[in-house]
């Protein structure tokens, strides 16, 4: 199916929270990851989300270019092209853009789907994050609602946090972040639904934190405390109505224990971030097909090696089918499997 429109993207995130299941938002840097994306979420019939973060849409560009706006476009064109080749609706979404980089990042893809819409062409994009979270929430929601204004009238989504996920990603630390700041208060997300609620009709994903860390951790390492969700869920509830409960994102997943997955997900989480995870089952196959085929990838010993073991395609394939499989273990985990919009008709 082509990228997800904005009433298709809408309808996705409202069966999510319906039906309580979560949609596995992958990140990816290249074309091969986002076909293994592809792959994973058609062999598992979900829906989902490909994200870019600003390190990935750099690298995607290439080591010479580093322009994070043309790779973007570039996996987007790309997933525009092919996703309608696979039977399943499929997002398109930017990942952390932190405020000293909105105008080199967010506000120029936002203006390129504005250009696309006067020309008669679909959004680039379906969604952006505003990460605002290294600032008081005052300045973050001050930048967050003129943002969500302009998004609302090209129909964007666009995601917010409120908090700060521990760790690190694409090279930005967390470290010696005081503890409190790891978890979103009933009082943050109340201030959210406030100050985000006055733009009318437009539609947003808050990820308020419960103790999410960035990076790779064992089972029952990261002490998560979803029960922060439920609070704040209600607290918001009961100001302001039903309606206003959030559509909420569940960053710094890996080493989550499956219970806490699906404890947050019962709470609203409609979108999970996956990168980790994804990125080591890819690399996980090409380290395997080196180790196993030495004598052919490499010339040793004057040897000549075998061009079938050092063709990239070889082993860019098996990470490509290794990725997919962890994407399908993702969807079963958060309750997607089998649940693509496309299987209600």
């Amino acid at each position: 199916m082509p990228v997800a429109d904005y009433r298709t993207y809408c309808r996705m995130i409202d069966e999510a929270r319906k039906n309580r299941f979560a949609y596995p938002a992958i990140n990816v840097s290249s074309l091969t990851t986002a076909n293994a994306v592809l792959k994973g979420l058609a062999e598992s019939r979900s829906d989902g989300i490909i994200q870019v973060s600003t390190g990935g849409a750099a690298f995607a560009s290439g080591s010479s270019v580093k322009d994070m706006v043309l790779g973007a476009i570039s996996l987007a064109e790309h997933v525009h092209r092919v996703a309608a080749r696979y039977p399943v609706h499929v997002a398109l979404h930017t990942d952390h853009c932190q405020a000293q980089m909105l105008e080199s990042f967010l506000v120029p893809l936002v203006q390129e789907t504005e250009r696309r819409r006067q020309a008669g062409l679909p959004n680039l994009f379906n969604s952006h994050m505003f990460d605002g979270s290294a600032l008081s929430l005052k300045e973050n929601l001050d930048i967050a609602v003129p943002l969500l204004e302009r998004c609302h009238r090209s129909e964007l989504i666009l995601e917010v946090e409120a908090g700060v996920v521990g760790g690190e990603e694409d090279g930005v630390k967390t470290e010696g972040t005081p503890a409190e700041k790891l978890y979103t208060t009933p009082g943050d997300m109340l201030e959210v639904s406030r100050r985000l609620g006055v733009v009318q009709g437009a539609r947003f994903l808050l990820a308020a934190t419960f103790g999410n860390v960035h990076g790779v951790y064992k089972p029952g390492h990261v002490k998560l405390k979803p029960s922060i969700l439920r609070d704040g869920q209600e607290a918001v509830e009961k100001e302001y109505g039903p309606d206003a409960r959030f559509d909420l994102v569940f960053h710094g997943g890996s080493g989550s224990l499956l219970e806490e997955i699906h404890e947050a997900i019962d709470y609203g989480v409609v979108k999970m971030n996956i990168d980790t995870d994804t990125q080591y089952a890819f690399t996980r196959a090409i380290a395997d097909h080196m180790f196993r085929n030495y004598d052919g990838v490499l010339k040793v010993d004057g040897e000549v090696g075998s061009k079938k073991q050092y063709d990239p395609r070889s082993y860019l394939s098996l990470a490509e089918t290794a990725m997919a499989e962890r994407v399908k273990v993702a969807a079963g985990a958060l309750r997607a499997t089998g649940r693509s919009l496309l299987a209600l008709k």
